[in-house]
């Protein structure tokens, strides 16, 4: 393990849940792979999760239809959310580089494996908050104002799992915090829509990250660490159901409020549908499926993004 400003210099490793053939290890510098690998570009459903509620607040807010400044927006959520998350997992990797090295599907991370030295993580942090910092002040005043509010659960969140069983609730605050940046940046305000659809988007976090948590459950407890997954056990189905129903009668409400059109239910309808899915299909103790569920996530924001977007245009 790498320790202090110590670098070990080893061949970089594929990450336990890596995508297969990711550009990663057949593409970047060897040199590099450490540094992506810290960032999660190997592993990008993370960025996509974070993206997503930036996407709907902003296709929400957009009354009227789309403009250019929207599809700006956009890009620039788009490159705020990969940095972010890479500077909120470099961060994570750093504060818990002694558990990870105790637990099979993190062992193989940069720092646990000796890829990369703790003073050099430190300082591609600092890269990384530089350019997420230029991202955030493109946006308006008071959504500047907003996204900064987000630091403080930022700070906070690694250490959650040490204290108590649900750190997968300050990561549903923390992770969807882009659904009021994305309202902020279009309107310059907050408004009940936003609210509610942060609100919503908070449950589908504690679903989908209980379902990634029990990928880890037996090794979590071994080492101490806790979640919801072990707060849960064989209850987990059920809970999972309920966070989804919670998160589908949001986007509903927050639809409503956003005043769009009927097309928009239709993806919603089409979106709890994949949510189901994912609840009839879900074994706790197939680590594997957990993973697969986890992902097919990316395509449930795809449907409830394509649905507000014409619901701004179809009533």
């Amino acid at each position: 393990m790498a320790s202090g400003g110590k670098n070990i210099s080893k061949p970089a490793l594929q990450t336990a849940d890596a995508v297969d053939g990711s550009w990663v290890y057949r593409h970047a510098p060897r040199s590099l792979r450490p540094y992506f690998k810290l960032a999660r570009m190997d592993r990008p459903v993370g960025t996509w999760l974070l993206l997503w509620p930036c996407l709907w607040s902003t296709a929400l807010a957009a009354q009227g239809g789309f403009t250019a400044e929207h599809l700006y927006l956009m890009g620039l959520f788009a490159v705020g959310a990969l940095v972010m998350r890479g500077a909120g997992c470099t961060y994570n990797d750093i504060i818990d580089k002694d558990y990870d090295g105790l637990v099979e599907r993190t062992r193989s991370r940069p720092i646990p494996a000796g890829e990369i030295s703790l003073k050099k993580a430190w300082l591609f942090l600092g890269l990384e908050c530089l350019i997420g910092l230029g991202v955030l002040l493109q946006l308006n005043a008071f959504a500047i104002k907003v996204g900064l509010g987000s630091l403080l659960l930022v700070a906070v969140y690694p250490f959650m799992k040490r204290i108590t069983y649900w750190p997968q609730a300050w990561l549903g605050l923390t992770f969807n915090w882009g659904a009021l940046v994305g309202w902020a940046a279009v309107t310059g305000s907050l408004s009940f829509a936003a609210g509610i659809l942060y609100a919503g988007c908070f449950f589908w976090t504690l679903g989908y990250d209980t379902i990634y948590a029990h990928q880890d459950r037996e090794d979590d407890a071994l080492v101490g660490v806790k979640s919801t997954a072990l707060a849960l056990g064989g209850r987990t189905r059920v809970w999972v159901a309920v966070f989804y129903a919670l998160f589908v009668f949001a986007l509903i409400g927050a639809g409503m409020l956003a005043k769009l059109g009927w097309v928009y239910y239709i993806g919603t309808a089409l979106g709890a549908t994949h949510l189901a899915v994912q609840v009839r299909r879900l074994d706790i103790n197939d680590a594997s499926l957990c993973l697969t569920i986890f992902r097919s996530n990316i395509a449930f924001g795809w449907i409830i993004f394509v649905a507000a977007v014409a619901g701004q245009y179809i009533s």
